[in-house]
């Protein structure tokens, strides 16, 4: 079957009203939504302030059989960054663990990491990068994929 490709939106603060539009115009219903106060404290990364706890910090929502349309808000020190027209990445959700780490390894050539492929407390193998080209691309292996 091999990897899955799919368009991840970053907004900054009208995700949930973005997708609702989505929602509307596809007729679908999303398959995952959580928001930011729901992230377990990590260790090195600071609290969610209290008036980012109800931003997304992710959604899907499915549109036809193999394409889901996922997105999440920016918060914290990613926020700095966040440009209209440059909110969005390639998200490639691979069949296993090695094929995350090929895919990962090769694109990061002349790029930059933003997160380094690991495991995440919501169950995948995950990791954040943007090619040489500019382009953010998010890799991803879930064992025990819901969507």
């Amino acid at each position: 079957m091999g990897a899955k490709i799919n368009n991840y939106l970053i907004f900054n603060g009208n995700c949930r009203e973005a997708f609702e539009y989505y929602k509307n115009v596809f007729g679908e219903e999303f398959t995952e939504v959580s928001t930011f106060a729901e992230m377990p404290d990590q260790e090195g990364i600071p609290p969610v302030k209290d008036d980012e706890k109800d931003l997304i910090m992710h959604i899907s929502l499915r549109i036809g059989k193999e394409t889901i349309l996922m997105g999440s808000d920016t918060s914290g020190e990613w926020a700095k960054s966040f440009k209209q027209g440059n909110n969005f990445s390639i998200s490639v959700n691979t069949e296993n663990e090695n094929e995350a780490n090929r895919i990962f390894r090769e694109l990061s050539k002349e790029g930059s990491i933003m997160m380094p492929m690991d495991k995440t407390f919501w169950g995948s193998y995950f990791g954040m990068l943007t090619v040489k080209f500019g382009i953010n691309w998010m890799i991803s292996f879930a064992e025990n994929p819901e969507n």
